[in-house]
Formats: C-alpha cells, sequence, structure tokens
C-alpha cells in the first residue's frame, strides 16, 4: 500500500472515440498506475511516490462487448449483420456479460487506485451506482438497485416493469480499476433489440430521453455525474489536458 494518499484525479473527456483506441489508453493508464505501485514496493515510506486517479468520460460509435464472464450467444448477430449495422464486437477483460455502446450514451472510466480511497470493491461499486442514482434524482427519476444485479435501475422497489438505465462492469488488480459504467442518456435503444442486455432476459432498458419523452442536454448530464462522483469519492479535480489529440499522445 503507498502512503502518500492522493484523492486527485485527472478528469479527461475523449468525447466520441473508437473502443478499442479508448479501452488501449484504459491499458496504459492502468499498467503505469500498477508500475508505481511495484516501485513503491522496494522504497523506503519516505521515497514512495504517489499513485495517480484517472477519470475517462467518452462515448463510443456502435459496439458490443462481452465481458469474462458473458455467452457469446447473447450476441444476437453474426459478422454480416454487425457490418450492416456499422458495428463492432471485443470480448474484454471486465465482469460482466454483454453489453451495448453507442452514441448517446456516457462511458466512464475510472482508474483509480482504491488505496487512496477505501479498499473495498463492493463499496466502489455502490459508490459508482450511486453517483448515478443522484444524477437521475437531478432529472426526477427515481432510480436504484435491484438485489443480486449490478447498475442502476429504475421501477427497483415494485419490480413491475424494471429496466436497465445504466450498466456496469469493472476490472481491478491490486486496487487498481479499469473499465466502469455506461449510462444511456440519448442512445439509440434499438441496438439493444440485438443482445440479451447484460445476459438478462426478463428485463428491458432505458435512456434518460426515453424517460422523460425528450433529449436531454449530453454536457449537462456528464457535469452533474462528474460533480457526484467527484463529491461521493471527495476528489479534487485535475484537468491536465486540452484536447482528445493532446490526452491520446501523452
Amino acid at each position: 500500500m503507498n502512503t502518500l494518499i492522493n484523492k486527485q484525479a485527472e478528469f479527461q473527456n475523449l468525447g466520441l472515440i473508437d473502443y478499442q483506441e479508448a479501452w488501449d489508453y484504459q491499458e496504459k493508464l492502468f499498467a503505469e498506475t500498477l508500475s508505481i505501485k511495484t516501485k513503491n514496493r522496494a522504497l523506503p515510506a519516505n521515497e514512495q511516490l504517489a499513485t495517480l486517479n484517472h477519470v475517462i468520460f467518452c462515448q463510443h460509435p456502435h459496439v458490443y462487448t462481452l465481458g469474462k464472464s458473458g455467452k457469446p450467444d447473447h450476441l444476437l448477430l453474426n459478422e454480416d449483420d454487425l457490418s450492416q449495422k456499422q458495428a463492432k464486437f471485443y470480448r474484454i477483460n471486465r465482469g460482466g456479460d454483454i453489453t451495448y455502446h453507442g452514441p448517446g450514451q456516457l462511458v466512464g472510466y475510472p482508474i483509480l487506485d482504491l488505496d487512496n480511497f477505501f479498499t473495498d470493491i463492493h463499496k466502489y461499486m455502490r459508490t459508482l451506482e450511486e453517483a448515478i442514482i443522484l444524477t437521475l434524482a437531478d432529472y426526477h427519476i427515481s432510480a436504484g438497485r435491484i438485489s443480486g444485479l449490478t447498475g442502476v435501475w429504475l421501477d427497483f422497489v415494485e419490480q413491475k416493469n424494471p429496466r436497465k438505465i445504466c450498466a456496469m462492469g469493472v476490472k481491478a488488480s491490486r486496487w487498481v480499476t479499469m473499465h466502469g459504467f455506461a449510462l444511456n442518456i440519448n442512445t439509440d435503444m434499438a441496438y439493444f433489440g440485438n443482445i440479451v442486455p447484460c445476459g438478462i432476459e426478463d428485463k428491458a432498458v432505458t435512456s434518460i430521453s426515453k424517460e422523460l419523452g425528450r433529449e436531454v442536454d449530453f454536457e449537462e448530464v456528464s457535469a452533474i455525474l462528474k460533480n457526484h462522483l467527484g463529491t461521493l469519492f471527495e476528489m479534487v479535480w485535475k484537468t491536465p489536458y486540452n484536447s482528445k489529440t493532446d490526452i491520446l499522445e501523452n
């Protein structure tokens, strides 16, 4: 464990970015943090370096991703179908089953050293969910959790028509996280018809715009969610780059 607690987090908005490109960038930041932790093991306390925290927001072109515990047959498209829909497919190293990412959906990738916050993956997941729940409450949408299921749900109490509005799947190693959440804002919900979302066959998916009956300001939702994340994790935000090009070249 590092002895220097660092609650600063570099916030980076990559805009619309190819999934593989964003994944590679996540892996780079993830590896850098693990490298610092490895080097700190051999150093006396007064020479150890503080680890960095990153929170990435972005959108992706149409893509389906399958987690380590997912079933390939939960993708209901073949290669020709994917091509026709201008969508890609990746098997990835997060937990969870299959999900969809696309324009109008806010994808968040926190690459955090939980030694800087709290070393509890369950609490980490619940804190991410709470940030989403608070954001939705700002739009007068009542959201919460369903026992045994990850993510954020509507009609989570009576469950007459439960529907997921935010999917989650993370990876962690030595308390360093990657991957994260996908909040449907102005998402084209038709693309979810091509999968069994998160491997759950008897529950629907929804978006903020679908629930409100109107398109919402994507950047406004992003700013609100960023603020809730910062408050819940007690982060101090740092914005080091001015453009997507600068981010990916560093």
